[in-house]
């Protein structure tokens, strides 16, 4: 081990911290085979290490269970190990690279309940000035479109079409998808482009921006996440609410409703079904809270 760890300081330069970590992952890796009774490389193998693995992830009496995370990181060493053997004729092969690193727990999407997001919005709908206006129909736009912060601020007028109820989204990679809008948003969008749009565009030159600011220019994505901030600190939601949960509450709650996952990657602007599939995640979660609340056989 000594030899590859001068290795990583010398030809690699890492970090001082980096080499600390090496030094304790290997130091247990080693550890595991001399209470094996392994005493050479030739007796390693790929289950060995696969065997390793698992007991990072199970843990024992002297180590708690490892995250995937750090169960990744310390595989990752030792892999590296073996490569470094191999290339400096310490070993004639290499037993870890068959070895995958287990990947990190999927991070489930920040959703919330539709009663929140109608906190939101009844927060901002209470008044009727034109940023009162504006901010209810970027927050419905938001919500009822699965847009991204910046597909909204970056809607024109000629995207939204009213009579056909649906409005033009451009996302990565200049991709467009048409999404439908809904009574609410369409309500929202309609006041504020009658009653508010044109006394904010009194004050500058916005263009043919649907969202404006207070000076009359195109509402910037700063502002507009300035905007969902404000709404749920009215609501008394905290500040953890971001223009992105709206989008993530859209999808799980199109899901929980018994929308097709494939219709909203659609909707969402994906370009893979297996992005949108980890709010099935979310929605099977919430299922599993209901059925241990509901069924009578639920709970032992």
């Amino acid at each position: 081990m000594r030899i590859y760890i001068d290795h990583l300081v010398v030809e690699r330069g890492l970090a001082e911290n980096s080499i600390k970590s090496y030094r304790r992952d290997l130091r247990r890796y080693l550890a595991y085979l001399d209470d094996h009774d392994i005493t050479t490389m030739a007796q390693i193998n790929p289950d060995t290490v696969s065997d390793f693995l698992m007991g990072l992830r199970e843990g024992d009496e002297n180590h708690k269970p490892m995250s995937a995370t750090s169960a990744a990181r310390t595989i990752v060493g030792v892999r590296g190990f073996h490569r470094f053997a191999v290339k400096d004729g310490l070993s004639d092969s290499d037993p870890a690279a068959q070895v995958v690193p287990p990947s990190p727990a999927k991070k489930l999407p920040k959703a919330i309940p539709y009663s929140q997001v109608e906190q939101m919005l009844k927060a901002v709908g209470a008044a009727d000035t034109p940023l009162a206006l504006r901010d209810r129909a970027l927050l419905e736009i938001l919500y009822g479109t699965g847009a991204r912060i910046s597909e909204a601020v970056g809607l024109d007028i000629d995207d939204l079409d009213q009579e056909s109820e649906t409005v033009l989204l451009r996302g990565k990679g200049s991709k467009e998808r048409m999404v439908p809008l809904g009574r609410y948003a369409l309500a929202a969008v309609s006041a504020y482009l009658v009653r508010g749009r044109p006394h904010l565009s009194e004050r500058g030159n916005g263009g043919a921006a649907v969202f404006l600011n207070a000076r009359g220019g195109r509402l910037s994505r700063q502002s507009a996440w300035a905007v969902v901030g404000k709404a749920a600190d009215l609501a008394g939601l905290g500040d953890d609410i971001s223009p992105h949960t709206l989008r993530h509450s859209f999808a799980t709650h199109l899901l929980e409703g018994g929308a097709n996952v494939r219709e909203v990657q659609e909707m969402l602007g994906h370009a893979s079904v297996t992005t949108t599939q980890i709010y099935t995640l979310v929605t099977v979660d919430s299922l599993r809270e209901v059925y241990a609340a509901a069924h009578p056989r639920a709970l032992g």
